[in-house]
């Protein structure tokens, strides 16, 4: 199984690539999709981004 991050979701090459990436994974392709947002994930803290990123390989 794939994982991917896809920062940016909601906007609108985000949110177009997210509908991509599900249509693959309803066509059976086995993608673990991970998104968050703003408030969940601050991509300017780098502290929180290696934690975050730290605690998805563990998910595994």
């Amino acid at each position: 199984m794939r994982k991917i991050y896809l920062a940016g979701h909601r906007g609108m090459v985000g949110s177009a690539i997210l509908r991509r990436l599900q249509d693959r994974q309803q066509q059976g392709e086995e993608l673990d999709i991970v998104t968050r947002t703003h408030a969940e994930l601050d991509l300017t803290d780098q502290a929180a981004v290696r934690d975050f990123f730290k605690a998805s390989v563990r998910m595994r």
